[in-house]
C-alpha cells in the first residue's frame, strides 16, 4: 500500500493539527505523511506547529475572487501530489472543483453530533453556545467527508461528550476537543490512509 501524501488546511491555532502530528509520532496513523500545512492566515499559530516538526508550509490568503483562491489552493495540492486533505479549523468553503477531484478524500471534524448544530454559520464557539442554549445533555464531535453541502458529507466517526451543569461555551469547546475531536480525527485519518473506508449510498462502512 502506497504512503498517502496529506495536506492539512488551517486558519488558526492548529490544535487538531497537533493531535494529528502527535498521532503520527505515536504510530497511531500509518501509511501517511503530512506533506503540507496550508494556511489562509499568515499569523496562524498552526504554521509554527508545522515548522517545529519540519513540515512544509504555505500561506494562501483569502481574496474576493473565490475562484482565484481555490485555483491557488489546487495548484499547491497538485504540486505536492496530495492524496488526502484534512480541514483542521480551515475557515473557508472549498470550491466544487477541489471537492470533485478529492471526492471522499477530504476529512473535516465538526464540534457537534451531526445533524445537530451544523451547517452554514455553525462553527467554533457558536456551535457550543447553540448546544448550551438548547439545553441538550449530550454533544460531541463528528468526522465526516466533505461534499458540496456544509457539514453534509458522509459521516465517518462520532464520539459523544456529556454537557455538565454550569458549562460555558469555552469550557465545553475545550472538553469536546480533548475527549472527542483529538481522538476521532486521527483515527479517521488512519482508516483513510489504510483504505479502510467505503462509501455506499452516502453511508460510510469500515472494513
Amino acid at each position: 500500500m502506497t504512503t498517502k501524501n496529506i495536506a492539512v488546511l488551517v486558519s488558526g491555532g492548529g490544535t487538531n493539527l497537533q493531535a494529528i502530528i502527535d498521532a503520527f509520532n505515536n504510530r497511531r496513523i500509518v501509511n501517511g505523511n503530512i506533506a503540507l500545512v496550508l494556511s489562509s492566515n499568515p499569523n496562524a499559530f498552526a504554521l509554527e506547529r508545522a515548522k517545529k516538526h519540519n513540515i512544509d508550509t504555505c500561506v494562501i490568503e483569502k481574496c474576493d475572487n473565490r475562484e482565484a483562491f481555490s485555483d491557488a489552493i489546487m495548484q499547491k495540492l497538485e504540486e505536492y501530489k496530495i492524496d488526502i486533505i484534512v480541514l483542521a479549523g480551515f475557515m473557508h468553503i472549498l470550491s466544487g472543483n477541489i471537492i470533485e477531484k478529492y471526492r471522499n478524500k477530504i476529512l473535516n471534524v465538526h464540534p457537534a453530533l451531526i445533524p445537530s448544530f451544523c451547517g452554514e454559520g455553525f462553527y467554533g464557539l457558536r456551535v457550543h453556545k447553540a448546544a448550551l442554549e438548547k439545553g441538550v445533555k449530550v454533544t460531541g464531535a463528528t468526522v465526516h467527508f466533505v461534499n458540496e453541502i456544509a457539514d453534509g458529507g458522509p459521516i465517518i466517526l462520532q464520539k459523544a461528550v456529556n454537557i455538565l451543569q454550569g458549562d460555558t461555551p469555552e469550557q465545553l469547546q475545550k472538553r469536546v476537543m480533548q475527549e472527542a475531536e483529538w481522538e476521532i480525527l486521527p483515527l479517521a485519518l488512519d482508516l483513510l490512509c489504510n483504505e479502510r473506508l467505503i462509501v455506499e449510498n452516502d453511508i460510510v462502512k469500515i472494513k
